[in-house]
Protein backbone atom coordinates (compact mmCIF):
# COMPACT_ATOMS: atom_id res chain seq x y z
CA UNK A 1 0.00 0.00 0.00
CA UNK A 2 1.49 3.50 -1.12
CA UNK A 3 0.80 6.93 0.06
CA UNK A 4 -1.25 9.55 -1.83
CA UNK A 5 1.73 11.51 -2.24
CA UNK A 6 3.34 8.40 -3.77
CA UNK A 7 0.42 7.40 -5.97
CA UNK A 8 0.26 11.33 -7.34
CA UNK A 9 3.95 10.87 -8.52
CA UNK A 10 3.10 7.56 -10.38
CA UNK A 11 0.05 8.83 -12.13
CA UNK A 12 1.77 12.42 -12.79
CA UNK A 13 4.87 9.90 -14.29
CA UNK A 14 2.45 8.13 -16.60
CA UNK A 15 0.40 11.06 -18.30
CA UNK A 16 1.07 11.76 -21.50
CA UNK A 17 0.00 15.19 -23.32
CA UNK A 18 -2.87 14.96 -26.02
CA UNK A 19 -2.08 16.14 -29.27
CA UNK A 20 -3.76 19.77 -30.34
CA UNK A 21 -6.42 20.73 -32.99
CA UNK A 22 -7.58 23.90 -34.31
CA UNK A 23 -10.93 24.59 -33.63
CA UNK A 24 -13.31 27.63 -34.03
CA UNK A 25 -14.09 30.34 -31.34
CA UNK A 26 -17.91 29.30 -31.00
CA UNK A 27 -17.48 25.58 -29.58
CA UNK A 28 -14.14 26.70 -27.71
CA UNK A 29 -15.87 27.67 -24.49
CA UNK A 30 -14.08 25.44 -21.65
CA UNK A 31 -11.05 23.70 -23.96
CA UNK A 32 -7.83 24.14 -23.00
CA UNK A 33 -4.97 26.51 -25.02
CA UNK A 34 -1.98 24.46 -27.10
CA UNK A 35 -0.12 27.54 -27.43
CA UNK A 36 1.23 30.99 -26.33
CA UNK A 37 -1.03 33.58 -27.96
CA UNK A 38 0.79 37.39 -28.45
CA UNK A 39 -0.77 40.53 -29.52
CA UNK A 40 -0.60 41.09 -33.44
CA UNK A 41 -1.14 44.31 -33.21
CA UNK A 42 -1.61 47.04 -30.44
CA UNK A 43 -4.77 47.70 -28.73
CA UNK A 44 -6.02 49.98 -28.98
CA UNK A 45 -5.13 50.26 -32.28
CA UNK A 46 -5.12 54.05 -32.83
CA UNK A 47 -5.80 56.72 -30.06
CA UNK A 48 -9.99 56.62 -29.45
CA UNK A 49 -12.51 58.86 -27.50
CA UNK A 50 -13.22 57.57 -24.22
CA UNK A 51 -16.77 59.22 -24.41
CA UNK A 52 -18.87 61.49 -26.42
CA UNK A 53 -18.30 64.78 -26.62
CA UNK A 54 -15.70 67.32 -28.63
CA UNK A 55 -12.24 66.34 -29.71
CA UNK A 56 -10.52 69.69 -28.17
CA UNK A 57 -6.69 71.47 -27.60
CA UNK A 58 -6.85 71.86 -24.30
CA UNK A 59 -4.85 75.09 -24.38
CA UNK A 60 -8.33 76.91 -25.65
CA UNK A 61 -10.50 75.51 -22.68
CA UNK A 62 -8.09 75.51 -20.27
CA UNK A 63 -9.99 78.76 -18.50
CA UNK A 64 -13.55 77.37 -19.49
CA UNK A 65 -15.91 78.35 -16.78
CA UNK A 66 -19.78 77.58 -15.63
CA UNK A 67 -20.32 81.79 -16.39
CA UNK A 68 -17.36 81.87 -18.80
CA UNK A 69 -17.61 79.73 -21.37
CA UNK A 70 -15.59 78.76 -24.07
CA UNK A 71 -17.02 78.87 -27.34
CA UNK A 72 -15.34 77.06 -30.52
CA UNK A 73 -16.01 76.50 -33.85
CA UNK A 74 -17.27 72.97 -34.69
CA UNK A 75 -15.68 71.67 -37.99
CA UNK A 76 -17.67 68.49 -37.94
CA UNK A 77 -18.70 64.53 -36.31
CA UNK A 78 -16.51 61.66 -36.03
CA UNK A 79 -18.62 58.58 -35.91
CA UNK A 80 -16.87 55.31 -34.59
CA UNK A 81 -15.58 53.66 -37.93
CA UNK A 82 -15.05 56.57 -39.65
CA UNK A 83 -12.01 57.94 -41.02
CA UNK A 84 -10.37 60.90 -38.94
CA UNK A 85 -9.68 63.36 -42.10
CA UNK A 86 -10.34 66.23 -39.77
CA UNK A 87 -7.51 68.20 -38.51
CA UNK A 88 -8.63 70.52 -35.27
CA UNK A 89 -6.79 73.69 -35.70
CA UNK A 90 -6.95 76.51 -32.72
CA UNK A 91 -10.09 77.99 -32.09
CA UNK A 92 -12.03 74.98 -33.21
CA UNK A 93 -13.40 71.21 -32.41
CA UNK A 94 -14.81 68.15 -33.34
CA UNK A 95 -17.59 66.42 -32.06
CA UNK A 96 -16.73 62.59 -31.30
CA UNK A 97 -18.67 59.62 -30.37
CA UNK A 98 -16.91 57.10 -27.99
CA UNK A 99 -13.99 54.98 -30.00
CA UNK A 100 -13.97 57.07 -32.98
CA UNK A 101 -10.35 58.10 -34.31
CA UNK A 102 -8.97 61.29 -32.57
CA UNK A 103 -8.26 63.67 -35.27
CA UNK A 104 -5.17 65.11 -36.14
CA UNK A 105 -4.59 68.60 -33.42
CA UNK A 106 -6.95 67.31 -31.01
CA UNK A 107 -5.28 65.95 -27.60
CA UNK A 108 -8.61 66.21 -25.31
CA UNK A 109 -12.32 64.88 -25.43
CA UNK A 110 -14.34 66.89 -23.37
CA UNK A 111 -17.62 64.84 -22.18
CA UNK A 112 -20.73 65.72 -23.70
CA UNK A 113 -22.72 66.82 -20.44
CA UNK A 114 -20.04 69.54 -19.92
CA UNK A 115 -21.05 71.82 -23.70
CA UNK A 116 -24.59 73.53 -24.60
CA UNK A 117 -24.98 69.70 -26.62
CA UNK A 118 -24.46 68.64 -29.91
CA UNK A 119 -25.76 69.83 -33.06
CA UNK A 120 -24.75 73.41 -33.94
CA UNK A 121 -22.12 75.18 -35.77
CA UNK A 122 -20.51 76.48 -32.62
CA UNK A 123 -20.16 75.06 -29.52
CA UNK A 124 -20.00 76.34 -25.55
CA UNK A 125 -17.73 74.31 -23.25
CA UNK A 126 -18.58 74.95 -19.50
CA UNK A 127 -15.91 72.94 -17.41
CA UNK A 128 -12.57 71.40 -18.80
CA UNK A 129 -11.66 68.28 -18.07
CA UNK A 130 -7.67 67.74 -17.05
CA UNK A 131 -5.60 68.09 -20.19
CA UNK A 132 -5.68 64.24 -21.93
CA UNK A 133 -8.43 63.84 -20.52
CA UNK A 134 -10.73 61.12 -22.04
CA UNK A 135 -8.48 59.74 -25.05
CA UNK A 136 -7.65 56.13 -25.15
CA UNK A 137 -3.93 55.88 -26.02
CA UNK A 138 -2.76 53.27 -28.68
CA UNK A 139 -1.39 50.59 -27.48
CA UNK A 140 -1.57 51.70 -23.68
CA UNK A 141 -3.64 48.42 -23.10
CA UNK A 142 -1.77 45.95 -24.99
CA UNK A 143 1.38 46.43 -27.03
CA UNK A 144 2.70 44.48 -30.16
CA UNK A 145 4.33 41.12 -29.13
CA UNK A 146 2.46 41.31 -25.14
CA UNK A 147 1.74 37.51 -24.33
CA UNK A 148 -2.29 37.67 -24.04
CA UNK A 149 -2.20 33.97 -23.10
CA UNK A 150 -0.10 31.08 -22.20
CA UNK A 151 -0.25 27.80 -23.01
CA UNK A 152 -2.26 25.52 -20.67
CA UNK A 153 -4.95 27.94 -19.54
CA UNK A 154 -8.29 27.04 -19.74
CA UNK A 155 -10.76 29.43 -22.21
CA UNK A 156 -13.58 31.08 -20.66
CA UNK A 157 -15.58 34.01 -22.37
CA UNK A 158 -13.35 36.13 -21.20
CA UNK A 159 -10.08 34.75 -23.37
CA UNK A 160 -12.40 34.22 -25.89
CA UNK A 161 -13.80 37.94 -26.32
CA UNK A 162 -9.95 38.77 -26.23
CA UNK A 163 -9.08 36.27 -29.20
CA UNK A 164 -11.62 38.02 -31.17
CA UNK A 165 -10.64 41.37 -30.38
CA UNK A 166 -7.36 40.37 -32.02
CA UNK A 167 -9.25 39.01 -35.04
CA UNK A 168 -8.48 35.22 -34.57
CA UNK A 169 -11.53 33.10 -35.74
CA UNK A 170 -10.08 29.81 -34.39
CA UNK A 171 -7.44 28.60 -31.90
CA UNK A 172 -5.48 25.69 -30.73
CA UNK A 173 -6.46 23.91 -28.07
CA UNK A 174 -5.64 19.81 -26.71
CA UNK A 175 -7.63 17.77 -27.48
CA UNK A 176 -10.44 16.68 -24.97
CA UNK A 177 -9.64 13.68 -23.50
CA UNK A 178 -12.13 10.95 -24.22
CA UNK A 179 -13.17 8.62 -20.85
CA UNK A 180 -14.80 5.14 -21.06
CA UNK A 181 -16.20 4.74 -17.94
CA UNK A 182 -17.27 0.71 -17.04
CA UNK A 183 -19.47 -0.27 -13.44
CA UNK A 184 -19.41 -3.44 -12.70
CA UNK A 185 -22.18 -5.89 -10.29
CA UNK A 186 -24.87 -8.35 -10.63
CA UNK A 187 -26.76 -6.38 -8.12
CA UNK A 188 -26.77 -2.93 -10.19
CA UNK A 189 -30.41 -1.75 -11.90
CA UNK A 190 -30.98 1.14 -14.16
CA UNK A 191 -32.81 4.25 -13.03
CA UNK A 192 -36.19 3.57 -14.20
CA UNK A 193 -35.74 -0.40 -14.11
CA UNK A 194 -37.94 -2.36 -11.49
CA UNK A 195 -35.71 -3.23 -8.20
CA UNK A 196 -36.26 -7.00 -6.99
CA UNK A 197 -34.58 -8.67 -3.98
CA UNK A 198 -30.99 -6.91 -3.39
CA UNK A 199 -30.60 -5.11 -6.30
CA UNK A 200 -29.52 -1.28 -5.83
CA UNK A 201 -29.38 1.58 -8.24
CA UNK A 202 -26.35 2.21 -10.51
CA UNK A 203 -25.27 5.87 -9.34
CA UNK A 204 -21.78 5.70 -10.06
CA UNK A 205 -22.01 5.42 -13.55
CA UNK A 206 -24.94 8.57 -13.36
CA UNK A 207 -22.28 10.40 -11.22
CA UNK A 208 -18.81 9.64 -12.89
CA UNK A 209 -20.29 10.76 -16.46
CA UNK A 210 -21.30 14.10 -14.89
CA UNK A 211 -17.80 14.27 -13.30
CA UNK A 212 -16.12 13.44 -16.73
CA UNK A 213 -17.97 16.43 -18.00
CA UNK A 214 -17.24 19.22 -15.46
CA UNK A 215 -13.51 18.10 -15.71
CA UNK A 216 -13.73 18.85 -19.71
CA UNK A 217 -13.25 15.92 -21.05
CA UNK A 218 -15.54 13.41 -23.84
CA UNK A 219 -17.61 10.70 -22.33
CA UNK A 220 -16.01 8.19 -25.06
CA UNK A 221 -18.75 5.24 -24.07
CA UNK A 222 -20.37 4.21 -20.81
CA UNK A 223 -20.75 0.36 -20.23
CA UNK A 224 -22.01 -2.02 -17.34
CA UNK A 225 -20.85 -5.65 -16.78
CA UNK A 226 -21.77 -8.49 -14.93
CA UNK A 227 -19.97 -10.36 -12.59
CA UNK A 228 -18.63 -12.89 -15.45
CA UNK A 229 -15.41 -12.81 -15.73
CA UNK A 230 -15.54 -13.67 -19.90
CA UNK A 231 -18.44 -10.40 -20.24
CA UNK A 232 -15.74 -8.15 -18.14
CA UNK A 233 -12.66 -8.79 -19.98
CA UNK A 234 -14.79 -8.26 -23.44
CA UNK A 235 -15.93 -4.70 -21.89
CA UNK A 236 -12.98 -3.62 -20.94
CA UNK A 237 -11.43 -4.47 -24.24
CA UNK A 238 -14.06 -2.55 -25.79
CA UNK A 239 -14.12 0.75 -23.63
CA UNK A 240 -10.41 0.57 -23.44
CA UNK A 241 -10.17 0.72 -27.39
CA UNK A 242 -12.37 3.75 -27.50
CA UNK A 243 -10.87 5.51 -24.38
CA UNK A 244 -7.77 8.09 -23.38
CA UNK A 245 -8.71 7.01 -20.08
CA UNK A 246 -10.84 4.35 -19.05
CA UNK A 247 -12.15 4.06 -15.40
CA UNK A 248 -14.23 1.21 -14.05
CA UNK A 249 -16.13 1.27 -11.05
CA UNK A 250 -16.76 -2.11 -8.13
CA UNK A 251 -14.70 -5.13 -8.91
CA UNK A 252 -11.29 -4.09 -7.82
CA UNK A 253 -11.02 -5.31 -3.80
CA UNK A 254 -10.30 -8.66 -2.34
CA UNK A 255 -13.80 -10.60 -2.54
CA UNK A 256 -14.45 -13.38 -4.51
CA UNK A 257 -16.05 -11.75 -7.02
CA UNK A 258 -13.17 -9.03 -7.84
CA UNK A 259 -12.16 -10.04 -11.49
CA UNK A 260 -10.79 -6.27 -12.81
CA UNK A 261 -7.50 -6.17 -11.23
CA UNK A 262 -6.68 -9.56 -12.91
CA UNK A 263 -8.42 -8.98 -15.77
CA UNK A 264 -6.76 -5.25 -16.46
CA UNK A 265 -3.24 -6.57 -16.40
CA UNK A 266 -4.60 -10.07 -18.86
CA UNK A 267 -5.68 -6.87 -21.09
CA UNK A 268 -2.03 -5.74 -20.97
CA UNK A 269 -2.67 -3.10 -18.76
CA UNK A 270 0.80 -2.24 -16.75
CA UNK A 271 -0.26 -1.69 -12.92
CA UNK A 272 1.74 0.96 -11.71
CA UNK A 273 -0.28 0.57 -8.18
CA UNK A 274 -3.32 -1.63 -6.37
CA UNK A 275 -4.43 -0.09 -2.54
CA UNK A 276 -3.42 3.91 -1.64
CA UNK A 277 -3.54 4.61 2.44
CA UNK A 278 -6.67 7.10 2.34
CA UNK A 279 -9.98 6.94 3.26
CA UNK A 280 -12.31 6.36 1.63
CA UNK A 281 -11.14 4.52 -1.72
CA UNK A 282 -8.28 2.15 -0.34
CA UNK A 283 -8.87 -0.54 -2.80
CA UNK A 284 -7.91 2.19 -6.21
CA UNK A 285 -6.01 0.48 -9.12
CA UNK A 286 -3.59 2.38 -11.38
CA UNK A 287 -2.07 1.24 -14.82
CA UNK A 288 -1.25 2.53 -17.98
CA UNK A 289 -1.01 0.58 -21.13
CA UNK A 290 2.19 0.64 -23.63
CA UNK A 291 -0.34 3.30 -26.03
CA UNK A 292 -0.37 5.73 -22.85
CA UNK A 293 -4.10 4.79 -22.34
CA UNK A 294 -4.61 5.65 -18.41
CA UNK A 295 -7.06 3.08 -16.10
CA UNK A 296 -8.17 3.66 -12.82
CA UNK A 297 -9.88 1.03 -11.26
CA UNK A 298 -12.27 2.71 -8.52
CA UNK A 299 -14.18 1.14 -5.63
CA UNK A 300 -17.76 0.41 -5.88
CA UNK A 301 -18.70 2.49 -3.14
CA UNK A 302 -20.40 5.88 -4.82
CA UNK A 303 -18.49 8.18 -1.99
CA UNK A 304 -15.20 6.09 -2.55
CA UNK A 305 -15.76 6.34 -6.07
CA UNK A 306 -16.46 10.48 -6.44
CA UNK A 307 -13.42 11.08 -3.44
CA UNK A 308 -10.56 8.96 -6.18
CA UNK A 309 -11.94 10.45 -8.96
CA UNK A 310 -11.50 14.61 -7.50
CA UNK A 311 -8.25 13.53 -6.24
CA UNK A 312 -6.23 11.62 -8.76
CA UNK A 313 -8.44 11.68 -12.19
CA UNK A 314 -8.97 15.07 -12.22
CA UNK A 315 -5.15 16.07 -12.14
CA UNK A 316 -4.93 13.77 -14.17
CA UNK A 317 -7.22 15.54 -17.26
CA UNK A 318 -5.95 18.77 -16.37
CA UNK A 319 -2.01 17.23 -17.06
CA UNK A 320 -3.36 15.10 -19.91
CA UNK A 321 -3.96 18.51 -21.34
CA UNK A 322 -0.53 20.36 -20.09
CA UNK A 323 -2.56 22.26 -17.84
CA UNK A 324 -2.05 22.01 -14.03
CA UNK A 325 -4.85 21.82 -11.50
CA UNK A 326 -6.06 24.61 -9.48
CA UNK A 327 -9.06 23.17 -7.60
CA UNK A 328 -7.28 23.27 -4.03
CA UNK A 329 -7.68 25.83 -0.99
CA UNK A 330 -6.73 26.22 2.50
CA UNK A 331 -9.68 26.71 5.17
CA UNK A 332 -10.51 26.76 8.60
CA UNK A 333 -12.45 23.99 10.28
CA UNK A 334 -15.39 25.49 12.26
CA UNK A 335 -15.98 21.88 14.10
CA UNK A 336 -13.26 19.52 14.69
CA UNK A 337 -12.30 16.96 11.70
CA UNK A 338 -12.49 12.85 12.33
CA UNK A 339 -9.21 12.03 11.14
CA UNK A 340 -8.50 8.61 10.78
CA UNK A 341 -5.56 6.75 12.71
CA UNK A 342 -3.38 5.30 10.28
CA UNK A 343 -5.07 7.00 6.97
CA UNK A 344 -4.99 10.29 4.97
CA UNK A 345 -8.83 11.05 5.49
CA UNK A 346 -11.16 12.77 2.65
CA UNK A 347 -14.62 13.69 3.54
CA UNK A 348 -17.17 16.05 1.60
CA UNK A 349 -18.23 19.08 3.18
CA UNK A 350 -18.74 22.56 2.90
CA UNK A 351 -16.17 25.88 2.41
CA UNK A 352 -17.63 29.27 2.93
CA UNK A 353 -16.08 32.92 3.11
CA UNK A 354 -16.92 34.84 5.72
CA UNK A 355 -15.10 38.40 7.28
CA UNK A 356 -12.21 37.76 5.04
CA UNK A 357 -11.40 34.68 5.60
CA UNK A 358 -12.31 30.84 4.71
CA UNK A 359 -13.82 28.14 7.18
CA UNK A 360 -15.30 24.43 5.96
CA UNK A 361 -17.07 22.00 8.14
CA UNK A 362 -17.62 18.33 7.06
CA UNK A 363 -21.09 17.16 6.31
CA UNK A 364 -23.28 15.05 9.42
CA UNK A 365 -22.42 11.44 6.94
CA UNK A 366 -19.35 10.40 7.01
CA UNK A 367 -19.39 6.91 5.61
CA UNK A 368 -18.15 5.77 2.21
CA UNK A 369 -21.49 4.99 1.09
CA UNK A 370 -23.70 7.43 1.85
CA UNK A 371 -23.67 9.31 -1.26
CA UNK A 372 -26.25 11.87 -0.18
CA UNK A 373 -23.26 13.46 2.23
CA UNK A 374 -22.66 15.35 -1.46
CA UNK A 375 -25.87 16.96 -1.31
CA UNK A 376 -25.30 20.87 -0.36
CA UNK A 377 -21.44 19.97 -0.23
CA UNK A 378 -18.99 22.27 -2.53
CA UNK A 379 -15.89 20.63 -1.53
CA UNK A 380 -13.82 17.68 -0.50
CA UNK A 381 -11.77 18.12 2.62
CA UNK A 382 -8.62 16.52 3.34
CA UNK A 383 -6.23 15.31 5.72
CA UNK A 384 -3.12 13.36 7.33
CA UNK A 385 -3.44 10.52 9.52
CA UNK A 386 -3.87 12.11 13.11
CA UNK A 387 -4.63 9.73 16.75
CA UNK A 388 -6.78 12.23 17.40
CA UNK A 389 -9.55 14.26 15.94
CA UNK A 390 -8.59 18.10 14.15
CA UNK A 391 -9.56 20.62 16.31
CA UNK A 392 -11.51 23.46 15.48
CA UNK A 393 -9.18 26.41 14.35
CA UNK A 394 -6.57 23.95 12.68
CA UNK A 395 -6.00 24.92 9.02
CA UNK A 396 -6.98 22.19 6.13
CA UNK A 397 -6.97 21.76 2.67
CA UNK A 398 -10.48 21.59 0.46
CA UNK A 399 -10.79 20.20 -2.97
CA UNK A 400 -13.39 22.63 -4.46
CA UNK A 401 -15.91 20.59 -6.06
CA UNK A 402 -15.85 21.53 -10.03
CA UNK A 403 -19.53 21.70 -10.46
CA UNK A 404 -19.77 23.87 -7.11
CA UNK A 405 -18.75 27.41 -6.16
CA UNK A 406 -18.13 28.82 -2.35
CA UNK A 407 -21.19 29.24 -0.12
CA UNK A 408 -21.93 32.24 1.67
Amino acid sequence: MITVQEAHALISKAVHVLSAEEISLHVAQGRVIAEDIRADFALPRFDNAAMDGFAVQWADIRDARERRPVTLRVNGEIPAGAPADIVVEPGSCVQIMTGAHMPEGADTVVAYEQTSGFGGETVDIFKPPAANANVRYAGEEVKPGDLLMRKGMRLTPAELGVLAAFGRSHVQVFQRPSIGIVTVGDELREPGQQLDGAAIYNSNRYSLESCALSAGAVVAGSWHAPDQPDAIAEILGEALAKSDLLMTAGGISTGEYDYIQRLLTGLGVRQQFWKVAHKPGKPLFFGDTPEGKLVFGLPGNPVSALVCFLEYIMPALSAMQDGSYHGKIDAVLAEPFPADRKRYRFLFGRVWQKDGGLFCLVSDKTESHMLTSLVGSNCLIEAPAAAEPLPAGSVVTCNLLPWSTLHE
